[in-house]
């Protein structure tokens, strides 16, 4: 196994300890939790997201990588589309199952880094997932989501974006210089795990996503976000 590869499996294992805790991080509970003015500007912010989600044409089928505990599935099944969910954690699978409760959402238990579609979609979906794929498989990565893609499909993505005065949380540690996009993580229980954190400027990635074909807007919110809409380059 590569250096990425071991990375990656401690990540998988992360996500899968880490499931039935998550949604404490997307509700701004206990540890995340600081303060109500935060809380206001965060959920606002994640308002604006969902906005901006719902305002892409939204058609025929969605793929959605890396499903989670199932808060942007739920958004998606909102729309009249055929949702294919997929995650390397049965935890978060199930989680997600619950929370959306739609028959009509089909599950693949799947390893993102080793999964290929078996059709293509009209509209690709990921949410806090950009993040977690290690710069050196950033092309790799998007050139799944075109294999991914019909002609004339759409991706949109949302992620953390780095911000002045940004704190980590309490237990997660940047390891720094060393490996400035791996940081250490802490579950309630105390058990750590490292996994990939990769933090993108609006600029540098709409310029990268050009250089790969993409063309739309990738956008940031005042604080705690950054997403884009996007769709192959015309030529």
């Amino acid at each position: 196994m590569t250096e990425d590869d071991t990375l990656l499996e401690q990540q998988a294992q992360y996500y899968r300890a880490r499931a039935p805790e998550y949604d404490d991080w997307f509700e701004r509970r206990g540890q995340y939790d600081l303060g109500a003015e935060h809380t206001a500007r965060w959920n606002a912010e994640v308002g604006a997201v969902r906005s901006a989600l719902h305002s892409s044409p939204l058609r025929g089928s969605v793929l959605e990588l890396a499903c989670g505990t199932g808060w942007w599935t739920a958004e998606l099944a909102g729309h009249d589309v055929a949702i294919t969910a997929v995650d390397s954690s049965t935890e978060m699978i199930e989680r997600n199952r619950e929370r959306v409760g739609n028959s009509s959402v089909r599950y693949e238990h799947a390893d993102i880094f080793d999964w290929h579609p078996r059709e293509r979609f009209d509209t690709v979906v990921f949410a806090f997932w950009l993040s977690h794929v290690p710069p050196d498989r950033f092309e790799a990565f998007w050139e799944l989501i075109d294999s991914c893609l019909r002609p004339d499909g759409r991706v949109f993505f949302v992620d953390n974006r780095w911000y002045p005065g940004y704190r980590w949380p309490r237990g997660e540690t940047p390891l720094g210089d060393a490996a400035p996009w791996v940081a250490r993580r802490e579950l309630s229980d105390g058990r750590q795990y490292d996994i990939v954190k990769v933090f993108y400027g609006v600029r540098e990635l709409e310029g990268r996503l050009a250089d790969l074909g993409w063309a739309g807007r990738v956008s940031e919110t005042s604080n705690f976000f950054i997403w884009g809409d996007l769709s192959r380059a015309t030529t």
